[in-house]
C-alpha cells in the first residue's frame, strides 16, 4: 500500500480531523487559543480511517521491531490496535497496549494493560503531538511499569515543541503529517 496508502490518510486526515480558521477560534487543552484544530478520532474511529492508519503507521513502527505499541488512552487506542491488525495481517505481529490515565484502585492496579510484560520493547503512540504531555505520560507509565521506550510516532505534530521535548526523553520521535502537511494540503483542496 505504501505512498498510496499515506496520500489516502493525508486527505482523510483533512476531509475528517483538520479544521483550520483565519482567525483563532479553537480553544486547546492548554487554554491557548488556535486556528486550527486536530481531532484524529474522527479519522482513527472510521473504517477507511482504521485501514490506512494500520498500514501506514505500521510501516513507520516494524523497523523499531517492537514487541508492542500502545500509548496513554484514547488518542492510542485505535492506532495501537489498527497497528496490531495490520502486523498480524503481513505475518508480524505486534501487540497493542493501553496506559491509563487514571489507574484503577481494584484488581492489578496496573497503569498499563495489554499482553505486555517487563522488559518488553515498545513504541509509544500518539495521535497529536502538542506539548508532548501525555506522550511523557505514557513513556513514564510504560517505563515504571518496566517497558523499554524504543521511540514515539504520532499521527500528527503541531510543530509547537511537543517533539522536541519527547527527544530529550526517547532516542526516535516521528510524525506520519506535520500540521504545515495537513494545511498545504487543505489549501490544494480549495
Amino acid at each position: 500500500m505504501g505512498q498510496y496508502a499515506r496520500n489516502g490518510l493525508l486527505s482523510l486526515l483533512v476531509e475528517k480531523s483538520f479544521m483550520f480558521s483565519e482567525t483563532p477560534t479553537f480553544k486547546l487543552a492548554s487554554g491557548k487559543m488556535s486556528s486550527y484544530y486536530v481531532n484524529c478520532k474522527k479519522t482513527a474511529y472510521d473504517a477507511e480511517g482504521i485501514n490506512l492508519i494500520g498500514s501506514v503507521v505500521f510501516d513507520a513502527v516494524k523497523k523499531y521491531s517492537p514487541t508492542a505499541v500502545g500509548g496513554l488512552t484514547l488518542g492510542a487506542d485505535p492506532i495501537a490496535i489498527a497497528v496490531a491488525g495490520e502486523s498480524f495481517r503481513r505475518g508480524s505481529p505486534i501487540k497493542a497496549f493501553v496506559v491509563r490515565k487514571v489507574t484503577k484502585e481494584h484488581g492489578t492496579k496496573s497503569p498499563v494493560e495489554g499482553d505486555v510484560s517487563a522488559g518488553d520493547a515498545v513504541v509509544i503512540l500518539e495521535d497529536v503531538i502538542t506539548t508532548g504531555d501525555s506522550a511523557l505520560t505514557a513513556i513514564k507509565s510504560a517505563r515504571d511499569f518496566g517497558l523499554k521506550v524504543l521511540a514515539v510516532v504520532a499521527l500528527v505534530d503541531r510543530q509547537e515543541g511537543g517533539r522536541e521535548r519527547l527527544l530529550a526523553e526517547v532516542p526516535a520521535v516521528e510524525a506520519i503529517f506535520t500540521k504545515d502537511e495537513l494545511l498545504a494540503h487543505l489549501r490544494s483542496q480549495n
